[in-house]
């Protein structure tokens, strides 16, 4: 689960983990990936279950993302499961907002899904078996006023889900 460490990562990482799934939780923030991972372990259904943490910026550097997950696969096998939740926002008007925050929008919400599905497709084909979950939002649904930013971040990841799931 990336963006698992608060919001809906967080929350999709315990439900997985009350079923009894094997978690990773990855996010930017190790204090905050330790603390979410003490809470996921009090909902434990055996002993066998572990969560594991990785400190990593998925939109930073693919090669990076790449070993991480492969490291993660070394330690809990193959992914069943990719929940691509790590997002972020700024809010404001087109003419407001830095030109930087339209940069760094599209590699959170948008390339911090590409490279960890990219990581995992070819082994979830291997084995003929996976899903990728994308978490989107509404302004993937339609521009809104004051998400100039963000709102097109959330069409490109609309854009990427329909078209993989046509090609995989």
């Amino acid at each position: 689960v990336t963006g698992g460490s608060s919001g809906i990562g967080k929350c999709i990482a315990i439900e997985c983990y009350k079923q009894g799934a094997f978690i990773t939780l990855i996010a930017r923030d190790e204090n905050k990936l330790l603390q979410t991972k003490k809470e996921i372990e009090k909902y434990s259904v055996n002993d066998k279950q572990v969560v594991l943490c990785i400190s990593v910026d998925v939109s930073k550097d693919y090669e990076q993302v790449e070993n991480v997950l492969k490291q993660a696969q070394e330690k809990l096998g193959p992914v069943d499961m990719l929940v691509n939740c790590a997002g972020t926002s700024v809010t404001g008007k087109f003419e407001d907002i830095e030109v930087n925050s339209f940069e760094r929008l599209m590699a959170v919400n948008y390339l911090g899904s590409v490279y960890p599905s990219r990581a995992v497709i070819a082994t979830m084909k291997e084995r003929r078996m996976g899903r990728i979950v994308f978490v989107s939002s509404q302004a993937g649904q339609l521009g809104l006023f004051g998400y100039t930013a963000y709102s097109p971040t959330k069409f490109a990841l609309r854009g990427l889900a329909e078209a993989m799931q046509m090609e995989v």
